[in-house]
């Protein structure tokens, strides 16, 4: 096989799986609607250009396989290209599994959220102890400055995610990564558009921990109730991490600050090591813990891993300061969970507390865009001192499915917290850039390009500061 051709695998996942494949020798192209940064720039970076939109004409006679991503279906020009053709085609996790995963040890981060960090803090615990790991994320990782680190040993640590894998295989992701080790960190409802409700989602993960051969390791969270339960007919060992008394694997004494957390681990109630790593927020420690429990699992040495985790250097999108103007901290978050949402807010209030914190969000996720989970976010945005509301990004969502900013808005106020939707991302810079105040917390919460608002409040706020002292 010497050409693979992608459509519609999305930016993240294209960037990374499309540089993996060109590192085995192989020539790629891809499809897709449109890339935004930071992904847009690791490909250029990478050298692998991307087609923009769908056209028949971009499936050239000299492909050999052709991957079909989970974001097109039937009616896709490209598609029909394929299947009118009778060429080979796959789904993406299909060909992970396939080109990467029969002769590795796999080990799958899975969770409705955290997999992101926790992988690419496993990925770095390997990678530093000389494991030479290759490392698969949703993301695109500080230490690896990338969404992959192509190995030599024998560890695959992959993010194992719950949503479909093509129109033609609406089963999970992950059920495709030949488990030997298993993270769950939560299992929560979440992708209203694929599962619905709670229990299908807890079916999927259940059959996830059905793969995983006796020879193999389940690492559960002990503080959620639908990974717990999971531990129930495992056909192998177990270990748990938490907060909570009772984990295998517990952190006590967390001292939280501006730009890093420590914590005492308790193996078995007993104290084991003090761990500090450069983020924040309880839900971190929890992220830190599960990775720490495999690399224990894997010998490695908890020395080792103490100065790993120090040198952890995050995730991009992930609570990430993109910079300061005007005395205004502007943070980018890939917020598209309630209780991720949360967990943001929370944690930036732990890092600094007593500044104000404004939440910018924009309901863009297939999760955030429905109204079964208005509620929810409300319950999350609360947690800041002022909500802005974008548009929501599916107008495509009948009006009884999808999520209202009006009702939105009305349920945060209702909690007590100042909430408005002022109708678009002009307007919301407008707003942000006469009412912020030095100290402010902005975090902007949206798992899209959200039409550069952060680049251009940053810029707003500096011109702002220029003009005030000319």
């Amino acid at each position: 096989m010497k050409r693979v051709h992608l459509i519609g695998i999305g930016g993240t996942a294209m960037a990374t799986v499309a540089a993996m494949l060109r590192r085995r020798g192989m020539a790629v192209s891809g499809s897709d609607q449109s890339v935004y940064p930071p992904m847009s720039d690791f490909l250029a970076r990478e050298g692998i250009a991307v087609l923009e939109g769908y056209e028949a004409a971009h499936v050239t006679s000299d492909v050999d396989l052709v991957v079909i991503g989970n974001a097109v279906s039937r009616g896709n020009p490209e598609v029909e290209e394929v299947l009118d053709r009778k060429l080979r085609y796959c789904s993406l996790p299909e060909l992970i599994r396939d080109q990467f995963l029969w002769g590795a040890r796999s080990i799958v981060v899975a969770g409705t959220h955290g997999k992101t960090t926790t992988t690419a803090l496993l990925g770095w615990l390997l990678a530093d102890a000389g494991r030479d790991p290759t490392v698969l994320v949703g993301g695109v990782t500080g230490n690896f400055e990338s969404g992959y680190r192509m190995g030599g040993g024998r560890d695959f640590v992959i993010e194992g995610d719950e949503y479909d894998s093509a129109f033609f295989d609406k089963t999970a992701k992950f059920l495709k990564y030949l488990p030997d080790i298993v993270i769950v960190n939560n299992v929560e409802f979440d992708h209203a558009d694929i599962y619905a409700d709670l229990s299908e989602i807890r079916l999927a993960f259940t059959r996830l921990v059905q793969l995983v051969p006796r020879s193999g390791n389940l690492v559960l969270a002990y503080d959620d109730e639908g990974a717990r339960e999971l531990a129930r007919g495992a056909p192998c060992p177990v270990e748990t991490f938490g907060l909570s008394t009772g984990a295998d694997w517990q952190a006590a004494d967390v001292v939280y600050s501006a730009a890093e957390t420590s914590f005492l681990v308790r193996r078995h109630g007993a104290p084991f090591e003090r761990f500090t790593v450069p983020l924040v927020g309880e839900h971190n420690v929890r992220n830190a813990l599960a990775a720490m429990t495999v690399a224990m699992h894997l010998d490695l040495d908890p020395a080792a891993v103490r100065a790993s985790l120090s040198r952890f250097a995050g995730v991009k999108r992930r609570v990430e300061l993109r910079g300061t103007e005007r005395g205004v901290a502007v943070y980018d978050d890939f917020a598209h969970h309630p209780t991720a949402v949360a967990e943001t807010l929370r944690a930036i209030r732990l890092a600094r507390p007593g500044q104000r914190v404004v939440a910018v969000f924009e309901p863009r996720s297939a999760t955030s865009c429905r109204a079964v989970f208005e509620e929810a976010f409300a319950s999350a945005l609360a947690e800041a001192d002022v909500v802005l509301v974008a548009p929501v990004y599916r107008r495509d969502l009948p009006d009884d499915r999808r999520l209202s900013e009006k009702r939105l808005v009305s349920a945060i106020r209702a909690r007590g917290t100042k909430a408005d939707a002022p109708g678009t991302v002009d307007a919301i810079l407008e707003r942000l850039v006469r009412d912020s105040e030095a100290g402010d917390l902005v975090v902007i919460m949206s798992n899209g390009g959200f039409e550069n608002i952060h680049a251009r409040l940053l810029a707003a706020l500096r011109d702002g500061d220029r003009e005030g002292s000319a």
